[in-house]
């Protein structure tokens, strides 16, 4: 769930959703509900977008003075799997229409990286307005640098307007573990307090390796099955070593381990209110959401 509050306090949440007899890399849309609060109910507006040719997936809603930015997983139904793009669409209002953009796909599954690598992905974006007044997308990349090891890492693209035309950062990817068989997915990327930070989904246990304990290659289960990280950052470019972003639905509800992703925030007033996470545990309402209290970033 992307969750945002409109001018007047209503929630409104994008999401994606995919038939029970379907497939996301076919037949995924994104979908509109709304809400007096977080712990709902929650009440069906709208199908935003759908496609026989496309699928749209894993969208992020910001808003920007008075427009709304919606940013999406964006692929052909046709193309394998490795080849998905990203796409952007906004609106004055969170209830449409929404104009998508006409740059679409603004970040394709092309160009190359600062070693000559070939970019084959380009996925789950998040958006934010920068300290100059640009626009950024992080996303999630792959290249080819190693093969069909295809080691998730993540990359930066840039333009002076929302719309685009959006370019890739030169020495892409920002963030990268491709080299050590490790990877990190689904970024959130916020500026708060004169810092960026990013919040991802440690897919394959980045934080033990960096803490000098690394999960044996044989032993590591595949997906967030262990906490989140979160980045900070002074210029959005150089990250540092990551902190714990947020924990897994065992060790918030006592549930049975599964894997948590996608995180996001929902921000009142320009502070962050709640987290909301993606589950893919034995309660079919696939997530949760958790309070934020008390985060003073250092």
């Amino acid at each position: 769930m992307a969750p945002i509050y409109d001018d007047s306090g209503k929630l409104h949440v994008f999401m994606s959703a995919i038939p029970n007899d379907g497939n996301w890399t076919k037949d995924s849309k994104i979908v509109h509900y709304t809400a007096k609060s977080p712990e709902g109910p929650y009440t069906f507006v709208d199908i935003t977008f759908a496609s026989n040719t496309l699928t749209y997936h894993n969208p992020q809603i910001s808003q920007v003075n008075d427009t709304y930015v919606l940013v999406y997983l964006l692929k052909s139904r046709e193309t394998p799997n490795i080849n998905q793009e990203i796409g952007i669409a906004t609106s004055k209002s969170l209830d449409g229409p929404w104009k998508e953009s006409p740059y679409n796909p603004i970040i394709k599954a092309s160009g190359t990286q600062k070693d000559g690598a070939n970019i084959i992905h380009a996925s789950n974006p998040t958006f934010l307005k920068d300290k100059n007044g640009k626009f950024r997308i992080y996303y999630k990349s792959i290249s080819d640098a190693f093969g069909t090891n295809w080691n998730r890492e993540i990359s930066l693209a840039m333009s002076d307007n929302i719309e685009g035309p959006y370019e890739n950062y030169q020495e892409n990817p920002l963030i990268s573990y491709a080299d050590k068989g490790l990877d990190i997915e689904d970024c959130y990327a916020f500026y708060y307090k004169d810092s960026y930070y990013m919040i991802v989904e440690d897919r394959k246990g980045v934080k033990n390796m960096l803490e000098g304990n690394p999960i044996p290659a044989e032993d590591i289960e595949l997906g967030g099955n262990r906490p989140g990280l979160i980045y900070k950052s002074e210029d959005g470019i150089h990250w540092g070593k990551p902190e714990v972003g947020y924990k897994t639905n065992e060790q918030y509800f006592g549930d049975k381990l599964a894997r948590t992703e996608r995180p996001h925030i929902l921000w009142k007033n320009g502070e962050p209110e709640y987290l909301f996470l993606a589950c893919h545990d034995e309660d079919p309402s696939a997530g949760f959401f958790v309070k934020i209290e008390g985060w003073i970033p250092e």
